[in-house]
């Protein structure tokens, strides 16, 4: 038969359009397939569009001044495609994809690159700037007044917050009258319409500034020792509150021979592009330095320095020690309790689980604070109770032991409440089975209860594991890494590695953030590779018992 038949959901072909359903005469698929936007929707689309917009505008500005181009052309591009997929009708899943994969490089991925970068390079304190910006820091804070030199009437002010905001210099000219605004970038003058000035030119207001009096820039006295306004002639410094001065600097940078020379001592620096510094013949660097890749250097640093692999391998076993005593206790405890309370023949149990999960409930870092008072040797409350005289945090074992006990009670609520869960969804009828088959209630539990529990927990074990490798309110909340060995103050018994790295990278010798760096991703790959191996025995074990 040459005519065919047709229903409600056939597709027809209707004079001068396209294919459409017989159900909905004259309707598109396209318009099917896309709901039409609501004025409210419009609203939103525009509102996020235009903060896009203003975020990229914002951000570009900085991006110009540095003139970072290949940073430019990827916000350009990320603003353009952000708007060709938010302004268009297709690409329904990357609408949705988009946003999570945007903070996704940015929270994620590029804080990981950026402190794998770090990890090359000699970043810290002295080393943080570029070449040049360590050669004005090495003249300017080498000036010093030298008979003759120019004296202004000084006020001190800031920008913005009298105790918190960056200091600035308003100075007087004595020979011209006019006020200038210094600071560790130079001298800027000022309109005189926009300074108020006392008899003598000590300025009393600036527009844009707050003028300190003697009370709140004592409070800062040393800020304002330490800052140094560099100047054509030399640069300016204060002398008291009321005065400044313009010195001369005693050692300057001759480009000739790429070092710096002292003019009082006539010693030379010699620039050193290895290591960023100015080094002397004999070995001696001046403090600051600019910022340079040193490649593995670092690296090797952390594993043939004595001073620092001795430390690093002893405290890498006891970082695992932790992780793993952590973890396991933790667990050992949770479960026991949850077996406990999964009894049929246990009553109470809903009052049992609302005591047992206080601990959970607390807010962690203050109970820390709050089991190091209660192990203080003379008035904590464990010797107090016990009749103990332990010097808990005194000796490294019972440091150890110490903290190893506060993890066991802030931990094990957690355990407890997986457990919990993962007891419930094992049917019943498997243990009872067993038993059925003459097993013991530990054979039972062996062989049927922990292994699936196991199944189910391991991934979160795994977790527990990587949190507490890395777990730096336990140990700094409680024994800040100590005791410390009379030899070495920078590395303590109870340290992990997060803690010896910060203290490498905040430690009372100044930031070392590139060898901090360096030891984070070392944490990173062990932290990776156990959870990659754990990850991969606990796919064995989950086809085991599928």
């Amino acid at each position: 038969m040459s005519a065919s038949l047709s229903g409600p959901g056939s597709a027809q072909q209707a004079p001068g359009r396209g294919p459409v359903r017989s159900g909905l005469p004259g309707t598109s698929r396209t318009a099917r397939n896309h709901a039409p936007i609501t004025a409210t929707g419009l609203v939103v689309k525009v509102v996020l569009l235009g903060l896009v917009a203003g975020i990229a505008i914002w951000a570009a500005f900085p991006l110009i001044d540095a003139k970072l181009w290949t940073g430019l052309a990827i916000l350009a591009v990320t603003t353009a495609g952000l708007f060709y997929l938010y302004l268009t009708r297709r690409h329904i899943p990357a609408k949705y994809l988009v946003p999570g994969t945007l903070f996704l490089i940015a929270f994620q991925v590029f804080p990981v690159l950026y402190t794998a970068s770090t990890a090359f390079t000699n970043f810290g304190d002295g080393h943080r700037g570029a070449k040049d910006d360590a050669i004005v820091a090495i003249q300017s804070s080498s000036v010093k007044q030298v008979p003759g030199s120019t004296e202004y009437a000084l006020s001190i002010a800031t920008q913005g917050d009298p105790a918190t905001g960056p200091l600035v210099f308003l100075v007087t000219d004595p020979a011209t009258g006019t006020v200038s605004a210094g600071d560790a970038g130079g001298l800027r003058p000022l309109d005189a319409a926009d300074v108020t000035a006392a008899p003598g030119g000590k300025v009393t207001a600036a527009r844009g500034y707050t003028v300190l009096n003697f009370g709140q820039a004592s409070l800062r006295s040393q800020e304002i020792t330490d800052l140094v306004v560099p100047t054509p002639g030399g640069a300016l410094r204060s002398n008291g509150l009321s005065r400044a001065y313009e010195g001369k600097a005693i050692r300057a940078y001759d480009r000739s021979c790429d070092c710096v020379k002292d003019s009082e001592t006539g010693r030379t620096w010699t620039a050193d592009e290895a290591v960023g510094s100015f080094v002397a013949a004999d070995g001696e660097r001046l403090t600051q330095g600019w910022k340079v890749t040193v490649g593995l250097k670092n690296f090797s640093h952390v594993l043939t320095d004595p001073n620092i692999s001795g430390p690093f391998f002893g405290t890498l076993l006891w970082n695992f020690a932790f992780a793993i005593g952590s973890t396991g206790l933790t667990f050992l405890l949770g479960m026991g309790i949850a077996l406990a309370l999964h009894s049929p023949r246990m009553r109470g149990t809903n009052l049992y689980r609302v005591l047992l999960i206080l601990p959970y409930a607390m807010p962690s870092f203050a109970m820390l604070l709050i089991w190091r008072d209660m192990f203080n040797t003379d008035f904590g409350l464990i010797n107090n109770l016990f009749g103990f005289g332990v010097d808990w945090f005194g000796q490294p074992w019972s440091a150890r032991l110490a903290v190893l006990l506060v993890q066991l009670w802030l931990g094990y609520p957690y355990m407890f409440l997986v457990a919990t869960g993962a007891l419930q969804a094992i049917p019943r009828e498997l243990t009872e089975a067993s038993s059925v088959d003459g097993a013991s209630p530990f054979q039972s539990f062996r062989s049927v209860t922990l292994p699936l529990l196991l199944v189910a927990l391991s991934p979160l074990l795994i977790a527990s594991f990587a949190y507490n490798f890395n777990n730096i309110n336990a140990i700094w909340l409680t024994t800040e890494g100590g005791p410390f060995p009379a030899d070495n103050p920078t590395n303590g018994a109870t340290d992990l590695l997060i803690t010896y790295t910060y203290r490498l990278a905040f430690g009372a010798q100044g930031a070392e953030f590139g060898l901090a760096a360096a030891v984070s991703i070392f944490i990173f790959a062990i932290v990776a590779t156990v959870s990659a191996i754990s990850f991969r025995r606990t796919r064995q074990q989950e086809e085991v018992y599928s």
